[in-house]
């Protein structure tokens, strides 16, 4: 059974902090980072059961433009698990007013890559962290898509 929540509590505040630092080695959160952030963004996570197979974060709108990002644990990949989180996070940006749809992958994700390749997102930057070696890329899609 599959199941979304919102990240309000402890134990999904620690889920998705793992799946992030799973998935962003590179950009690892501390749990304070990550209840700061839950306080200015929707964060939710995707249980499979009691696993927690993904998680997503929603960016409020600057300017109409939303940064919605998806990311699911590489043994649970296609199975509909970012499908779903991406259209739930891309609804929570709608319904915040967004009208442009941004997400961010580190470049060494291809399977994020190509997923976001797939949603029609096309790369707008690249820029590296201070510190760091792998790129993020910046991609957008065009205004009004899902």
């Amino acid at each position: 059974m599959q199941r979304y929540e919102q990240v309000k509590s402890e134990a999904a505040l620690r889920d998705w902090r793992e799946i992030h630092n799973l998935i962003i080695p590179t950009a690892p959160l501390s749990a304070e980072e990550v209840e700061e952030r839950a306080i200015r963004h929707h964060l939710e996570v995707a249980y499979l059961g009691d696993v927690a197979v993904g998680n997503s974060t929603v960016r409020p709108p600057a300017e109409g433009t939303s940064v919605v990002i998806a990311r699911v644990l590489p043994a649970y990949r296609r199975r509909g698990f970012g499908e779903q989180l991406y259209r739930r996070a891309v609804e929570h940006a709608r319904a915040w007013g967004a009208n442009t749809i941004e997400t961010i992958v580190l470049e060494s994700n291809d399977d994020g890559l190509r997923f976001a390749v797939r949603h029609g997102f096309v790369e707008v930057e690249r820029y590296v962290l201070p510190g760091d070696t792998v790129p993020f890329i910046e991609l957008r899609r065009a205004p009004g898509r899902a």
